[in-house]
C-alpha cells in the first residue's frame, strides 16, 4: 500500500536516474523538519516583500501553478522570471501568510514533499510543494474559501428550524424552497446562468448554491439525467468510480466501478433534488447578448416551449469538454438510403440486427457503438483513418489510476479531495515524463494483446510523445478509446476494420460507404464517430461568431502535438477561468475535473458576486478562432 501523500508514477527522469542530490541525504534533519524550515523561510521572505530572497529558494527548473490563489486565474509558472513578474505584479495585493507545513512530509528518491496551507487578505489557501536539492521544483496554490464567504458546513451548518413563537417568517422548508423556485428566473434574476445539466453543471450549481449566490441551470431535457438516458444501451462510464464522485456526494461504497448510463442518470436527478439546485428542464437557449454598460446578458430561451428572457450577470456554458459535433459531408451522402447519424446521436443496436453498419472512426465511441452493434446481431465495419491510442481498462486501474482512485488508495487514507490536488500538483509541462514511464509499464504488462491488435490491421499509438492517455485527452480531447472488450472484437475479427493512413471517405452511394482506396462497404446505417468541435462552437450558435472567436479555442495545451497547435499556454485554454469575453465562463471535462475545478470556478464567481477586487493576472490571449 502506498502512503497518503504519493503520486501515481516514479519521480524519476527518461533515463531513469533519481531526481534530486546529495544535499538531501547529508542533511540530518527529518523530512518533516526540512520541509517545514523551507516553508518558513518562503513564508518569511514574502511577507517581507524579499523576491530576491524568494528566488533564492527555487530551482532553475520550477514550476508554480496557481489556481486562483494568487491570479484570479487558472495559471503555471515556469521557471524564476515568470515568477518574479508573478510576484511583483500580485504580491502587495494578495499579501500572502500563515504558510505553514500540513502534516508530515516524505523523501523519496531525492524529492522533499508535502502539504502546505496559507492565507491571503481575501482567501484561505492549501498548496503541496516538492523540493529537490533544498530548493522549489513545484508548487501548487489553490484557493479554498473565501474569507467571510465560508461554505454553511460543518459547525456553520443551517439550524434548519426556527424554534419559538411570533416570526416574522413563518414558512417552512417546504414553502420557502417553492418560493425560490417560483421567483428564481422569473420576478428574481439569477447571478450565474449555467446552461447545460449534465454532471458539469450539476456540480457547478451545487458548490454556487453552497455559496450563496443565485444560479438557475438550464437544460433542454426533459429530466436531470437524459443527457445519459438517451444513449445507447451498453454505455457506462470508462473511468473507475473513485474518479467519479460529485462535489459533495460521494457514490456509497456498494456502487459499482463503471456506473451504466442509466445508473449515473438517476443519481444526476437525485443529485438535483437533494442539492436543491434551481433547474429548469425542458428548456432550450435560443440567444444571448453581453451588454458591457449594464454588465449583463439577455439570454432568450423556450421553456417548454413558451419563450423567455433571462437577465444574469455571469454565462456559464457547461455543454461538457465538446462543442458541436463534427458531421463530415460527403459527396451522395443526401442519396443514402439507410439510416446515417453522427455518434452523439447513435440510439443502440437494436434495430440492425441482420443489418450492415458501417462506423467511421476508431475513438471511445466507435468502439463502444461498434461493440454495441454487434452484441444486438449487426454486421459491423469500422473504418479507422488514422492511429489511436488504446489503453486496456484493467491496466489503467492498475497502473495509471490506482495510486491515487482506487480501493487501496482509500483503504490508505487517501480522500478524494487529496487525491484531486495531487493530480493538480504536477505542472502539465512536467506531467509527460511522468506519464511516459506508467506507459512503458503498459506496453511491456499488455504486449501480447497490442501485437494482436496490430496484426488485424488496426494501428496503434502512444500520443506524439509517448506520454499516453491524459496527455492526448488534455491535449486534444480524441484518439483514444478505453477498452472495456471492443479490441479483442476487432482482434478476432468479429468488428471487422478496414484501416490505413489516409484512408477516408471518397463518396457514398444508396447503399453503400466508398473509401479512396477503391473499397465498397454496403450498408444499411453509417454511424460518423468523428468527434467534435472545440466548445467555443457553441458560443458561436448562442451569442455569434465574433464572441467565439474572441474566446479563441477552448480546451488544449498549446503543446505543437497533432491537434493542439502551439502556442503553449501551461494550462486548458479557456477552462474555468476568465475568458476575453467579459463574464463568459466554459465549464466541462470528465467527471474527475468537473469536480475539482468547479471549485476554483464557484470562488471566481462568488468574489465576483459579492463584489470583491479580482484583478486577473495575464489573462490569456485568445488563438486558432476557426
Amino acid at each position: 500500500m502506498r502512503p497518503s501523500n504519493d503520486v501515481p508514477f516514479d519521480l524519476k527522469t527518461d533515463n531513469g536516474s533519481d531526481l534530486g542530490g546529495d544535499r538531501q541525504t547529508t542533511d540530518t534533519r527529518s523530512p518533516t523538519e526540512q520541509l517545514a524550515a523551507w516553508v518558513e523561510r518562503l513564508g518569511q521572505r514574502l511577507a517581507q516583500r524579499d523576491v530576491d530572497g524568494t528566488l533564492e529558494l527555487f530551482a532553475d527548473d520550477c514550476h508554480w501553478r496557481d489556481l486562483v490563489l494568487f491570479s484570479w486565474n487558472l495559471i503555471t509558472l515556469e521557471g524564476k522570471a515568470d515568477i518574479r513578474d508573478m510576484l511583483e505584479s500580485r504580491l502587495e495585493a494578495t499579501r500572502p501568510d500563515n504558510w505553514k507545513l500540513e502534516g508530515e512530509a516524505s523523501l523519496t528518491d531525492g524529492v522533499l514533499e508535502g502539504w502546505i496551507s496559507l492565507e491571503t487578505d481575501v482567501a484561505r489557501g492549501k498548496g503541496y510543494v516538492r523540493l529537490k536539492d533544498g530548493l522549489c521544483w513545484t508548487l501548487l496554490t489553490t484557493m479554498r474559501e473565501l474569507k467571510g464567504h465560508e461554505e454553511p458546513l460543518g459547525r456553520r451548518r443551517p439550524l434548519g428550524a426556527e424554534h419559538g413563537h411570533g416570526l416574522a417568517d413563518k414558512r417552512n422548508w417546504l414553502e420557502k424552497r417553492r418560493d425560490e423556485e417560483a421567483a428564481l428566473g422569473i420576478t428574481e434574476q439569477p447571478y450565474c446562468l449555467v446552461i447545460g445539466g449534465g454532471q458539469g453543471g450539476l456540480g457547478l450549481g451545487a458548490r454556487l448554491k453552497r455559496l450563496g449566490v443565485p444560479t438557475l441551470i438550464v437544460d433542454k431535457a426533459e429530466r436531470p439525467g437524459d443527457q445519459w438516458r438517451g444513449r445507447y444501451k451498453s454505455l457506462c462510464l470508462h473511468d473507475p468510480v473513485w474518479y467519479d464522485h460529485m462535489p459533495y456526494l460521494p457514490f456509497p461504497d456498494h456502487w459499482p466501478i463503471f456506473t451504466p448510463k442509466d445508473q449515473i442518470g438517476d443519481w444526476l436527478e437525485m443529485y438535483a433534488k437533494v442539492m436543491e439546485l434551481n433547474y429548469w428542464a425542458k428548456t432550450e437557449c435560443v440567444k444571448a447578448s453581453f451588454d458591457e454598460a449594464e454588465g449583463r446578458w439577455t439570454v432568450e430561451v423556450l421553456r417548454d416551449g413558451k419563450p423567455m428572457t433571462l437577465k444574469p450577470a455571469q454565462l456559464i456554458l457547461a455543454t461538457g469538454m465538446s462543442g458541436v459535433p463534427n458531421v463530415p459531408v460527403y459527396p451522395g451522402a443526401e442519396t443514402f438510403a439507410g439510416q446515417q447519424h453522427h455518434s452523439s446521436q447513435h440510439p443502440g443496436g437494436d434495430a440492425w440486427r441482420g443489418k450492415r453498419a458501417v462506423v467511421i472512426g476508431a475513438n471511445n465511441s466507435a468502439h463502444d457503438i461498434c461493440a454495441d452493434l454487434v452484441e444486438n446481431g449487426a454486421d459491423v465495419t469500422m473504418v479507422q483513418r488514422s492511429s489511436t491510442h488504446i489503453v486496456r481498462s484493467d491496466t489503467l486501474m492498475e497502473v495509471v489510476f490506482g495510486p491515487l482512485y482506487s480501493e487501496d488508495a482509500v483503504e490508505s487514507g487517501l480522500t478524494t479531495d487529496k487525491a484531486d490536488m495531487l493530480f493538480a500538483s504536477i505542472p502539465y509541462k512536467v506531467l509527460p515524463q511522468f506519464h511516459r514511464q506508467a506507459f512503458e509499464q503498459v506496453k511491456e504488462r499488455d504486449k501480447a494483446f497490442y501485437d494482436r491488435l496490430a496484426a488485424a490491421g488496426f494501428m496503434l499509438d502512444f500520443g506524439d510523445d509517448e506520454s499516453g492517455l491524459f496527455l492526448k485527452y488534455v491535449r486534444r480531447g480524441s484518439g483514444y478509446y478505453i477498452d472495456v472488450g471492443a479490441c479483442e472484437l476487432i482482434a478476432d475479427g468479429t468488428i471487422k476494420l478496414k484501416s490505413g493512413p489516409g484512408l477516408g471517405v471518397d463518396h457514398i452511394e444508396p447503399d453503400a460507404v466508398v473509401l479512396n482506396d477503391g473499397s465498397r462497404l454496403p450498408a444499411d446505417l453509417i454511424v460518423y464517430a468523428t468527434g467534435y468541435g472545440s466548445m467555443n462552437g457553441w458560443a458561436a450558435r448562442l451569442i455569434s461568431q465574433d464572441v467565439a472567436d474572441k474566446v479563441g479555442r477552448c480546451w488544449g495545451l498549446g503543446s505543437g502535438t497533432t491537434k493542439d497547435p502551439g502556442p503553449y499556454e501551461g494550462e486548458l485554454r479557456n477552462m474555468w477561468k476568465p475568458t476575453q469575453q467579459q463574464n463568459l465562463w466554459f465549464h466541462g471535462g470528465n467527471l474527475h475535473q468537473s469536480r475539482h475545478y468547479s471549485l476554483y470556478l464557484a470562488l471566481q464567481l462568488k468574489a465576483r458576486f459579492e463584489g470583491l477586487d479580482t484583478s486577473v493576472y495575464k489573462l490569456a490571449p485568445s488563438y486558432h478562432q476557426g
